[in-house]
């Protein structure tokens, strides 16, 4: 797309937007997904925007490579969700321990006991109205207020460590 040039962009009467699909859980409502990379602390990483129709295992190279100037992590925690045989491959040649439960395993890994610090730093972020139901038509105005709440969110754990 060039910039400047709004014909890819939807008409002030249509709804959605880019970025937004489908809500498989939503009676099929459009929506998006924001996938979050944190620390320990739940300090956000790297960030991206996607439809709600997306697989979330399609974003974990994408957040690991946004990544890559930080460091990689030595061991990466996810849900269900991220479960797959060839990110798992991925993340073994990039020498980064998975702790991923399978699809086909039943709940009570005990991963819950980290995968909380994500969860909270999602409670967070949708402390912010904003983020937690998208008003934005346009994908880079929502993206651009997600990287704000992240900032928000470094800047809050800055602000009380010191």
């Amino acid at each position: 797309m060039v910039a400047g040039d709004c014909r890819l962009e939807p008409c002030a009467g249509q709804k959605g937007g880019f970025a937004t699909g489908p809500s498989p859980v939503d009676r099929g409502r459009l929506g998006s997904k924001h996938h979050l990379l944190v620390d320990g602390n739940g300090i956000p990483l790297a960030w991206t925007l996607t439809g709600a129709n997306r697989h979330d295992v399609t974003q974990l190279i994408p957040l690991l490579d946004r990544t890559a100037a930080s460091g990689t992590p030595g061991r990466i925690t996810a849900d269900r969700a991220y479960d797959s045989r060839t990110r798992r491959a991925e993340l073994q040649t990039r020498g980064i321990a998975a702790e991923i439960p399978g699809r086909c395993q039943e709940h009570g890994s005990g991963l819950g006991r980290y995968r909380w610090v994500v969860e909270r730093t999602f409670a967070w972020l949708h402390q912010l109205k904003r983020l937690l139901v998208r008003y934005d038509r346009r994908a880079d105005i929502h993206e651009a207020f997600l990287a704000l709440g992240c900032c928000l969110i470094c800047f809050r754990s800055l602000r009380h460590s010191l």
